[in-house]
């Protein structure tokens, strides 16, 4: 399967139809994600939160909603949100199904954040496709829909008019990047910047980086050892070395290792040592080569290496997205 070019709305109508789908038992987090970003450019999108029905929907959050529009909104909608779904899978219904499909026909640009992929996949607009979703349900969705690609290091996939993206804050990205292909790099990096988010991060940057720790109480010795190595990552840990602290063979450790935690030991190694480097990026003033010593990388070329292949950035450029300071103006727009 090819991963085909995003075709986007007539960018030069104003504004674009934006409806975001709201449902029974959402999450409000997910319904503000795409309400934020195409809310603030009023100039440039009409934006309208529909819903199935016009009772009143309870949220997560303990509050009820009521949307303003029912699925007819998504005839004139030039852009289509479908910003979460239930996280026990409900198949959503034939109407919606219907409307998705009509509106992806017509040209529409139909999006998916973090499980309303699922929603596009029962409706048949990803069949073969590529797209993501959460990273917690890769297997579930697999399984639910064996004959779509998933791209499990993707932060969102865009193809034809059909736009997937991973989790919570994949969603952001994702709305931000749709702003971007629109109204170009300033006005998203601007936008991006009033809320507070990295400009950009590239749809095939890795969603999650896993360190996975064994759960207490079912391989303590294995528990406690990943403790020490986690702060001692500055020291070149060896397999031999860990299993005979941990009283096992080179070939019983690597088994017994991979069984408890999904990961060989040095892919484990690898993300826990790019884990901390981001946090001392983001958090320290250390310089790039202090940093590549703290985290146990023999030099810089190593570590920017494995960073960049992992995230699809430099070092220095990620620490440059939590450094920009937002000027007096920035900081007024934000407030009011």
């Amino acid at each position: 399967m090819e991963n085909r070019t995003l075709v986007l709305p007539n960018s030069h109508k104003t504004p674009l139809n934006v409806a975001v789908l709201a449902f029974e038992g959402m999450s409000p987090f997910h319904l503000t994600v795409p309400c934020i970003v195409f809310g603030d450019l009023s100039s440039h999108f009409t934006l309208k939160v529909c819903a199935e029905s016009q009772d009143l929907l309870s949220t997560t959050a303990g509050f009820q909603l009521a949307a303003s529009h029912g699925l007819d909104a998504f005839d004139s909608a030039d852009i289509i949100i479908i910003p979460s779904w239930h996280m026990s899978y409900q198949p959503p219904s034939q109407a919606l199904i219907a409307a998705l499909q009509h509106a992806e026909k017509r040209g529409a640009l139909v999006v998916g954040l973090c499980l309303g992929s699922y929603v596009l996949a029962a409706a048949g607009l990803l069949n073969q496709k590529q797209a993501t979703t959460h990273w917690a349900f890769f297997d579930d969705f697999s399984s639910l829909f064996p004959d779509i690609q998933l791209e499990t290091d993707m932060l969102y996939v865009e193809c034809d008019n059909v736009i997937t993206s991973a989790g919570t804050a994949a969603g952001m990205d994702c709305c931000l990047q749709i702003v971007r292909r629109i109204l170009g790099s300033t006005e998203a990096n601007h936008l991006a910047r009033l809320l507070v988010v990295p400009p950009q991060r590239q749809g095939g940057q890795s969603q999650y980086v896993s360190v996975p720790m064994p759960e207490r109480g079912t391989d303590l010795r294995l528990s406690q050892l990943l403790d020490d190595v986690l702060v001692t990552l500055n020291l070149p840990h060896t397999i031999d070395e860990l299993a005979e602290k941990n009283m096992m063979s080179r070939r019983t450790f690597t088994r017994r290792f991979q069984a408890v935690t999904g990961k060989s030991f040095g892919k484990w190694l690898l993300a826990a040592r790019l884990s901390h480097c981001q946090q001392l990026l983001e958090s320290s003033t250390l310089s790039v080569e202090q940093i590549a010593d703290a985290c146990g990388f023999n030099n810089t070329v190593t570590l920017r290496h494995h960073f960049k292949k992992s995230f699809g950035i430099s070092p220095s450029a990620w620490r440059k997205l939590f450094e920009t300071p937002l000027s007096n103006n920035e900081l007024r727009q934000k407030q009011g």
